[in-house]
């Protein structure tokens, strides 16, 4: 089994740096998903109130008989719960889907800034947090704004930013800001959905190591200090995106992705998602 590292969230708790992610999984098949996942030596597990899957992976924690203390747990807030009161509602519904008692970490899966909510949002989150039903209290896609207006006006720093990030879109300015905040860096679509894993400076990196293109791509995020939750269905796939911990990448591999970056979105742009 893997030994995957942990980040150290500016509360203290502790979050595998390689986790699994179910975007997209349907509900049905989301237990036997995470059921490989775990068996390959995942303990990290991120899913959302919109994924419509939090019951399945509930099943799937439940029936693993792993303790609940090895276990980190991820789920996020969607934009049409956000709202003090609405937010504390709809973490209640994602808590009894997942069989929980508390999540490791809660995220505002979106800014929606054109509703203004988020800060109020963040009220609710930050009691979640005071009253022991969520351990860690984060933000998804925010952007510099959103984040500062977060700062300025609650009494906690988000313990994480999940945003897009892989080497078509790296988010030098944003990560940079996560670390001056002592905000960790979590990726989605850290394997840009795919979308680059032709790519020549891939391949060629990816057959110099012995290693898949998605291997190298998921190296690299660990080496930049990333959290990443890459997602598959596929058993071998799930095992092959954990097993990136038996080599590295020298300074030339990180410099030669690095180039890699365009200004490329899989997802929405989050100033204007609403």
């Amino acid at each position: 089994m893997s030994s995957v590292p942990t980040v150290t969230l500016n509360n203290g708790v502790t979050i595998p740096q390689l986790g699994f992610g179910v975007f997209q999984v349907p509900d049905e098949e989301t237990t036997a998903a995470v059921a490989a996942a775990l068996d390959a030596g995942y303990r990290s597990i991120d899913t959302a109130a919109v994924y419509g899957n939090e019951a399945g992976v509930g099943r799937a924690l439940a029936e693993s008989g792993i303790p609940r203390e090895e276990l980190f747990v991820t789920t996020k807030l969607w934009n049409a719960d956000q709202g003090y009161d609405a937010a504390l509602a709809a973490f209640d519904s994602s808590l009894e889907k997942l069989g929980l008692d508390h999540v490791d970490l809660y995220l505002i899966h979106w800014p929606t800034p054109a509703r203004d909510l988020y800060p109020d949002t963040w009220r609710a989150l930050e009691k979640l947090v005071a009253d022991g039903r969520v351990r860690a209290a984060g933000v998804s896609n925010f952007q510099p704004a959103h984040l500062r207006r977060l700062i300025d006006t609650g009494s906690l720093v988000p313990a994480v930013n999940q945003i897009e990030l892989h080497p078509g879109l790296q988010q030098s300015g944003l990560r940079s800001l996560h670390e001056e905040y002592g905000i960790a860096t979590e990726a989605w679509s850290p394997l840009a959905q795919g979308a680059l894993l032709d790519d020549e400076v891939l391949l060629s990196l990816a057959a110099r190591h012995g290693r898949t293109p998605a291997q190298i791509v998921l190296r690299w995020h660990l080496q930049l200090g990333n959290i990443v939750i890459p997602k598959s269905v596929t058993p071998a796939r799930i095992r092959q995106n954990i097993d990136v911990f038996g080599f590295e990448l020298t300074p030339d591999d990180m410099e030669a992705i690095a180039g890699l970056d365009r200004g490329m979105r899989t997802g929405p742009d989050p100033d204007e998602f609403n």
